[in-house]
């Protein structure tokens, strides 16, 4: 699936889902400054913006901001690694980088979106976000290596 590039402008600021766009530098020192992604490996953060639809936020030629989005394009979508640079934060940049997500017109129907943050919770409840109504329903795997696996290959 082709995805157009999406570029939208606000003073001077530039938010893009153009690849060629994206400072990988700047991405992996941000997150390994982060509380939430501080031990992910280089190559898995080069992965893991490979195989997501990611938004870019510049000024001028310097990358200030990041999200990306891991999505099937029909029915949910799952909202990570979003960040503006502390110089760039209190101007709103991370409301409208959000929000210009949500809208998206390859996103902007989706049926179920999830994020984690353990400090942003009044910032994406601005965008209809709550707390699981049913947390006992999700389940997840965490970090099981093949030799870990309780389910045998054959």
């Amino acid at each position: 699936m082709h995805i157009p590039i999406y570029e939208t402008h606000q003073d001077q600021f530039v938010l893009s889902t153009d690849p060629a766009r994206l400072q990988l530098e700047a991405i992996c020192q941000f997150l390994a400054d982060s509380y939430w992604a501080n031990d992910r490996p280089r190559q898995v953060i080069e992965r893991s913006i490979e195989n997501s639809l990611c938004f870019g936020m510049y000024k001028g030629d310097q990358q200030i901001g990041f999200a990306r989005v891991v999505t099937d394009y029909a029915v949910f979508a799952w909202l990570c690694d979003v960040y503006i640079q502390p110089d760039y934060r209190g101007r709103g940049l991370g409301k409208w980088l959000v929000a210009t997500i949500l809208a998206h017109p390859e996103l902007n129907n989706l049926h179920r979106w999830r994020l984690a943050t353990w400090d942003a919770q009044e910032l994406y409840r601005k965008f209809g976000f709550s707390e699981i109504k049913e947390p006992k329903n999700l389940m997840e795997r965490i970090s099981c290596s093949p030799t870990d696996s309780p389910v045998k290959a054959e």
